[in-house]
């Protein structure tokens, strides 16, 4: 008798799990579903505006690191002369 409750627990216990992992596929296929839906209504650029834009990312960066590096050599000219290590 007891044996045959506990196959009815596990029973229950397996279609409980079936059921859950059957949640989980769900909502995963949902997120995605609404991730592709959310990428069909990007705009993206055309080939020419993504050259354009990238070539103006690239000169901003060389153009802060110019500035960034004058300025560093700036400074430390300055502090060595005012610390007499020149």
């Amino acid at each position: 008798m007891a044996a045959a409750g506990n196959n009815k627990d596990n029973n229950k216990e397996k279609e409980l799990k079936a059921k859950d992992a059957k949640k989980k596929n769900s909502r995963v296929k949902s997120f995605f579903r609404g991730v592709w839906s959310e990428l069909k209504k990007v705009h993206w650029p055309t080939k020419k505006q993504l050259v354009t834009y990238t070539g103006v990312v690239i000169l901003a960066v060389l153009v802060m690191a110019l500035a960034i590096s004058v300025f560093d050599w700036a400074i430390s000219s300055i502090i060595e002369l005012l610390l007499g290590l020149a």
